[in-house]
């Protein structure tokens, strides 16, 4: 385990004030380990940027009755198969799918991937969450 060692800041009295109602909200026991987190956000954002190797999720929901969408969207898959490990199809009514694909590449690959899939008429709906790897994180 790391070296744990103490810092200060300094910050106005509002965005303290802030500060504190946003470690309540989201349920942290103190300041430090949500400056952790957001230090971590960070972090990953800027693997990002800088085209780090990511795992992220494509999800998407669609309208399978789309002529020759669900034959589109398998072939992109099948084009980004050094990209894509998993996907988890599922019935949710009679004319909506949603599928999850997982993906771990490069961040412009896995971002250009989304965008592809986004783009085909009859996708209703498409997100990319993607996070680090963790090799540079500590």
């Amino acid at each position: 385990m790391s070296k744990l060692l103490r810092t200060s800041f300094s910050l106005e009295e509002p965005l303290l004030e802030q500060l504190e109602l946003l470690v309540k909200k989201r349920g942290y026991q103190n300041r430090s380990e949500f400056i952790r987190d957001l230090i971590r956000d960070q972090l990953v954002e800027s693997e990002w940027a800088s085209d780090a190797e990511v795992v992220g999720t494509v999800t998407i929901i669609y309208d399978h009755h789309k002529r020759e969408l669900s034959e589109k969207l398998t072939g992109l898959q099948h084009e980004h198969h050094q990209l894509v490990l998993a996907a988890t199809h599922i019935h949710l009514s009679h004319h909506k799918c949603a599928e999850m694909i997982m993906l771990r590449g490069k961040a412009k690959d896995a971002m250009a991937l989304a965008d592809a899939l986004r783009q085909q008429k009859g996708v209703l709906s498409a997100g990319l969450v993607m996070s680090s790897t963790g090799d540079q994180l500590k």
